[in-house]
């Protein structure tokens, strides 16, 4: 800042490499990279004397990278011709164009384990006697009402709810041992 020219190559050591990766990133040609670097090391050394606050010298410095990255994009001979928007790129279904956000609320972990969950649910209705798979699969997968599950098995209300009862029991004693180690 005081004018020494010499001070400046040392500044450029440092600088030259994180500009270059820096300009590569963001320009994405290596050819447009080396020449945004290198005009932005000259613009650095040129307008040295009008950097306000040294403190910031580094923030500075990728700024004026950061505009000659985007004047040389616009220019450049492996910039697109012509930019897509955002609304050109997104699927679309049933005709309509929309942006659809994945479910992040459930990490690959939980899934696997609650469909490792719901197999052992499977096998263990599979492995209930007839009598209580059925009034199972009526009232608590199919979620009928009782009186629909008594009429569908042609028996009274009170046996539903007797074999229901005693089917989730068994549903339970089944998977209490996978449950409890997990």
């Amino acid at each position: 800042m005081a004018g020494d020219a010499s001070a400046f190559e040392p500044f450029v050591q440092s600088f030259q490499a994180k500009i270059f990766q820096y300009t590569w990133l963001t320009c994405g040609q290596r050819e447009d990279a080396e020449e945004v670097a290198q005009e932005t090391l000259l613009k650095v050394f040129e307008s040295f004397d009008q950097l306000r606050e040294p403190e910031h010298v580094r923030a500075w410095v990728f700024r004026i990278a950061k505009n000659y990255c985007l004047m040389k994009r616009r220019r450049s001979v492996y910039a697109p011709e012509r930019e897509y928007s955002l609304d050109e790129l997104l699927p679309s279904f049933d005709g309509e164009r929309s942006l659809q956000i994945p479910d992040e609320s459930e990490v690959p972990e939980d899934a696997l384990l609650r469909g490792e969950l719901n197999a052992r649910i499977e096998t263990a209705i599979r492995e209930l006697p007839e009598i209580y798979r059925s009034v199972v699969l009526l009232r608590d997968v199919e979620e009928l009402s009782t009186s629909d599950t008594a009429g569908i098995l042609n028996v009274s209300e009170d046996v539903v709810k007797q074999r229901l009862h005693r089917g989730r029991l068994a549903l339970r004693k089944a998977l209490a041992s996978y449950v409890e180690a997990k």
